[in-house]
């Protein structure tokens, strides 16, 4: 699977059932010591004056399983949220 194939998925808790929401631009932190995917970040809001973008990172153990259609995921495994810079993260 390319990273692009994730564009456009249901992000669903496994928990509650409940939608989170589609994922739109996502990038992947990956661990250089270990080669192995570390976490998802996925991009939300804009390019307009004045407003950050906010960045949510989710730990990659959270993620139970990615279909063809949605990506199941447990929320209650803490997930991170807020305003990262570009390349680096909290």
């Amino acid at each position: 699977m390319r990273l692009s194939d994730l564009a456009g998925k249901e992000l669903i808790d496994v928990r509650s059932g409940t939608r989170i929401g589609l994922l739109g631009s996502a990038d992947l932190y990956i661990d250089e010591e270990s080669g192995s995917i570390d976490s998802i970040v996925i991009t939300q809001g804009g390019f307009s004056f004045g407003k950050k973008k906010e960045h949510t990172v989710i730990p990659w153990a959270a993620i139970h399983k990615i279909g063809p259609d949605m990506i199941l995921l447990d929320s209650s495994q803490e997930a991170r949220y807020g305003s990262v810079a570009f390349g680096t993260r909290d």
